[in-house]
């Protein structure tokens, strides 16, 4: 499944926001300058849609706030149904 993600940066806590959309908006606790929004970024989606690391690849956007990222490992029904439950 492929996700549009909105990174909201220097934030106290990784969390969905939010889903406007097809877009996810996600809370990351880096700093915007720094390329470990990425990693953190890989790690939360990894963990939010239950899902190994490995699975989780930012296809376009690493330097941009705006990111599209691909999830695999569960079935594309599994996956929106996680995204359905975003309000």
């Amino acid at each position: 499944m492929i996700v549009k993600v909105r990174v909201i940066p220097n934030c106290e806590d990784n969390e969905v926001v939010s889903r406007i959309g097809s877009v996810l908006r996600v809370k990351i606790c880096a700093a915007a300058a720094d390329l470990k929004v990425n990693t953190v970024l890989r790690d939360y989606l990894a963990e939010f849609f239950e899902v190994p690391l490995k699975m989780v690849n930012i296809i376009r956007g690493a330097k941009g706030r705006e990111k599209t990222v691909e999830i695999t490992g569960k079935t594309e029904e599994q996956l929106k149904n996680c995204l359905d439950s975003i309000p």
